[in-house]
């Protein structure tokens, strides 16, 4: 039986590339998101027509929400449990739907250790938490929708490389860095 592999290694490894199924724009708070086939990321903004891009953000505490992520293969668990057939991914404004790879294991456990992904040809990301839903996924999800999303309401990254991202975009492991927390604190 082989030696047990090092956790530090093991979370750097994935079975297959992820891939870009929607990218949605939520062009003001209150208007309704619209699915695009590409968008430009730009960091210190996110993507650019979203109502967030709207304002330079300078650091990273204030930088770690330029992105929001969703699992695709989560969308059907969250129809059931709010009762109804298909979840359209605009409803829960999220910016991009990912599949093909496990969006919580993107981001690395360990102090001193960040995982940079490639979207595309030109965009990487961090991970940086989780996006937590609000209450207004009651409102637009219906009663019992806030507790639908919990654990299922996707991630928030920073954009450390802008570019364009393209609905059929790969997502690949691109770097780890090794270093004190200070280095890529977020």
């Amino acid at each position: 039986m082989p030696a047990a592999e090092n956790l530090r290694n093991l979370v750097q490894r994935f079975p297959r590339p992820g891939r870009v199924e929607a990218i949605v724009l939520r062009p003001d708070r209150r208007e309704p998101a619209r699915y695009v086939e590409e968008a430009r990321a730009e960091p210190g903004f996110g993507l650019m027509g979203d109502r967030r891009a709207g304002k330079e953000r300078i650091g990273d505490e204030l930088r770690k929400r330029e992105l929001t992520l969703i699992q695709a293969e989560h969308l059907p668990v969250i129809a059931a449990w709010c009762g109804v057939e298909k979840i359209e991914a605009t409803r829960l404004r999220r910016n991009l739907v990912i599949s093909g790879v496990n969006l919580l294991a993107m981001r690395s456990p360990f102090r001193g250790l960040s995982l940079e992904w490639s979207i595309g040809e030109e965009v990487s990301i961090e991970i940086t938490g989780n996006c937590d839903p609000c209450s207004l996924m009651e409102v637009e999800l219906g009663p019992g929708g806030y507790n639908a999303l919990r654990g299922h309401g996707g991630l928030t990254a920073i954009i450390r490389t802008g570019g364009t991202i393209r609905v059929g975009d790969s997502v690949v492991l691109k770097a780890v860095h090794e270093g004190g927390e200070e280095q890529r604190s977020l």
